[in-house]
């Protein structure tokens, strides 16, 4: 970046200033004309000197009116533009607590569960239908991937649309604004998703207060990787899924434990959730409690398969497979 004093003539080059442009917008090269700005002095006072905040405001401003003018009047260009930088736009959402969520907050765009081209938040509310109460997202390595979640079909049969996360960045930017145009955000993952009715609830929570004895037995046997089993409504054509409580989803989970020097420290709060609809639920409902090593390879086989599906790893994967075998060769 090249500031120039117009009337002394004077040139001063910065590789790197934050001051006069923030780390989101560093992909912006060029030059600084100014008519008022102290150049005889060092770099270091120059860093704090008052008209160069002035300028600062003024660039950010700028180049956040030009991309969103880009964003809605030359739309392919911008969605190859943030192919290149949206990394650094929702890194600057991320930093600083969110202090810059106002300005990049509509300039950031995901794909989505209901739509062949990336929409931007503004977009995602505004086709909300009537009742909707939460924006919902949901994520994964790939589009293709998260669309095929069990999570995902309640929401779907719903009519709501789910934004794809496929950055490592997304959920952690997405905490930061914590909501957009007064909808909270809600990862369709989260084991308070709240799509039924009053009814329904409550003949949910009669039916695994009926099978406790059976889930505690099976969380036993599980350990410490789980906070609990129980029957979901939330599943319409899979049989099982993981959900989290508490502020650390799977996602978080690998994305931190992937980091250097983590040591796998991190642990979601996660519950074994089984579709209470499905054949598979019928077949838990008929294992004694007490026949321990029927209630060990039952949870074994249903929490190892619901780790697949979140993309996450077994502490055992020949043991999985060889109980795997054993239930298909017994039946």
């Amino acid at each position: 970046m090249c500031i120039r004093d117009r009337y002394s003539n004077g040139v001063m080059i910065m590789d790197k200033c934050s001051d006069l442009l923030p780390d989101y917008f560093n992909f912006v090269k060029g030059l600084v004309d100014s008519e008022d700005l102290s150049l005889n002095i060092s770099r270091e006072m120059l860093q704090h000197d008052r008209q160069l905040k002035i300028i600062e405001k003024s660039i950010e401003k700028k180049v956040k009116n030009e991309l969103a003018k880009m964003l809605e009047n030359d739309r392919d260009n911008y969605e190859k533009f943030f192919k290149a930088f949206g990394l650094q736009l929702k890194f600057g959402i991320y930093n600083s607590y969110g202090a810059n969520k106002e300005t990049l907050q509509d300039l950031i765009i995901f794909k989505s569960a209901m739509s062949d081209k990336p929409i931007t938040l503004k977009e995602y509310v505004q086709s909300m239908p009537e009742g909707q109460k939460h924006i919902y997202y949901a994520c994964g390595e790939t589009a293709d991937k998260i669309g095929m979640m069990p999570q995902v079909d309640a929401v779907k049969e719903k009519g709501y649309n789910i934004l794809f996360f496929t950055d490592d960045v997304d959920e952690f930017a997405i905490q930061m604004l914590r909501e957009y145009d007064s909808k909270e955000f809600k990862n369709v993952c989260a084991n308070d998703l709240d799509l039924d009715t009053g009814e329904e609830k409550e003949a949910l929570k009669k039916e695994n207060e009926q099978y406790k004895e059976l889930f505690d037995a099976m969380k036993e046997q599980i350990g410490d990787g789980i906070g609990g089993v129980r029957f979901t409504s939330r599943l319409k054509n899979h049989p099982v899924c993981l959900t989290s409580e508490g502020a650390v989803s799977a996602e978080m989970e690998k994305v931190l434990n992937s980091m250097p020097g983590s040591n796998g420290a991190v642990k979601a709060n996660l519950f074994l959730e089984i579709n209470k609809d499905s054949a598979l639920a019928n077949k838990v409902k008929s294992i004694d409690p007490k026949d321990t090593e029927q209630v060990k390879k039952t949870a074994a086989v249903l929490y190892g398969s619901a780790r697949l599906i979140e993309g996450m790893s077994l502490e055992s994967p020949v043991e999985y497979t060889d109980l795997v075998c054993e239930l298909l060769a017994g039946e």
